[in-house]
């Protein structure tokens, strides 16, 4: 079975993440959505609540499933017999860091990483900056799945 994983902390996914993980989906047998559990960030959303959000909006996927980890990358793809990471690229910026990543997740593991060009409508969106324009009330419906733009704004009322 080829098998691959899109990690990402998700907070929130955006129709970038969703377009990825769609058109990864159509290359491999299986893709795994694995939300990072990072302590020390601090994001708008729970892991729980992120790994609900996408396990709607992936529903359309029956090859995608949603997950969670923490610690290294590559040693959830060794214990989940993942032999491919799927990462997006939107601008040079992204591809400097994530080549440095990918070099060194292949050195540990072995674990390949193929980078997916976001497609041009969502080069520019990021979940950071979603988060802030909807905080000052601009209008990011149309960078988000419906149900995901829902819960923003409520989880942006709760807070003011």
């Amino acid at each position: 079975m080829r098998r691959a994983v899109c990690p990402g902390s998700f907070d929130p996914p955006t129709n970038g993440h969703l377009d990825v993980i769609g058109r990864a989906s159509a290359l491999f047998d299986e893709i795994v959505v694995a939300v990072l559990v990072n302590k020390n960030k601090k994001s708008l959303f729970t892991v729980e609540e992120r790994m609900a959000m996408l396990r709607e909006i992936v529903a359309p996927y029956p090859n995608v499933r949603v997950d969670s980890f923490h610690g290294l990358l590559v040693d959830y793809c060794r214990d989940n017999d993942i032999r491919a990471i799927v990462k997006g690229l939107r601008v040079v910026s992204d591809f400097e860091y994530e080549l440095q990543m990918a070099q060194m997740n292949q050195r540990l593991s072995g674990v390949d990483t193929l980078f997916m060009s976001t497609s041009p409508d969502y080069s520019f969106v990021s979940s950071s900056l979603v988060k802030e324009v909807a905080t000052y009330g601009g209008d990011v419906a149309h960078l988000l799945p419906e149900s995901v733009h829902r819960h923003l704004l409520e989880r942006i009322a709760e807070r003011s």
